[in-house]
């Protein structure tokens, strides 16, 4: 993936985002070694590390939904550079989020072979977030240049993707930047959560950050993306007669 693509694609989207979000902490991981749910998170750029504020605002709308169920967090850990001048190291920054959260899902998957995976993120983390899901390399990008996809048997393990704030077709155009696609396993369990007048998702051609890019911690998104997560996780079973 080129530095420029991704200067592009990333540099305006989000550049407000941080000085306008409270930043958080790392969640604590409960004791369970299997969690009944787990969330892969990745932040906004120039949150400090962590879910970001976002993250957190969906963290603590799963857990009212799980009720008893049980939920991991697991924040993807990546710089969320904001150095768009410096493009090595921006890009490097990307590739490192979309590697760091695919080595986490594969890990669990294997690992906690019952748990169900939530992956999501926010502007730049939604980039990120998306990319783990790609079956392939986007367009014009070496394949040398990225991650190798997750195997077609991970996704049985991820009950959910869930993106706020996902750069659109539009805006990432202007940047002669590539297109994000889907995989194929993950179109069918995708919610693309995009608030009115945020220019960045809508498809306004040409559109730079306005304050609605830095809501979705609270215009009641971060809900409806829960509902729609907890729906595809197994209901806890009855209890024995």
């Amino acid at each position: 993936m080129t530095t420029r693509h991704l200067q592009g694609l990333l540099g305006a989207a989000v550049v407000s985002a941080g000085a306008i979000l409270a930043t958080t902490a790392a969640p604590t991981a409960t004791a369970e070694p299997c969690p009944d749910a787990e969330l892969v998170f990745a932040r906004g750029s120039g949150e400090a590390p962590g879910v970001g504020g976002v993250g957190q605002s969906y963290v603590d709308a799963l857990r009212a939904q799980l009720g008893a169920r049980s939920l991991d967090v697991y924040p993807v850990n990546y710089a969320a550079s904001t150095d768009f001048n410096n493009r090595e190291v921006f890009a490097g920054s990307v590739i490192d989020g979309v590697r760091d959260a695919g080595d986490h899902v594969r890990a669990t998957a294997a690992n906690c072979p019952n748990t169900k995976i939530v992956l999501g993120g926010y502007s730049q983390g939604a980039i990120v977030a998306g990319f783990v899901t790609a079956d392939r390399a986007p367009a014009g990008v070496p394949v040398s240049a990225v991650p190798q996809p997750l195997p077609a048997d991970v996704a049985d393990h991820v009950a959910a993707v869930t993106l706020f704030g996902n750069p659109s077709p539009q805006f990432l155009q202007q940047y002669d930047a590539p297109q994000l696609t889907i995989g194929a396993n993950y179109v069918p369990k995708t919610l693309q959560l995009c608030a009115q007048g945020d220019t960045i998702c809508d498809g306004t051609p040409g559109g730079q950050p306005t304050f609605a890019h830095a809501t979705y911690g609270f215009n009641g998104m971060t809900n409806e993306a829960a509902t729609y997560a907890v729906d595809r996780i197994a209901p806890v079973p009855a209890p024995a007669a």
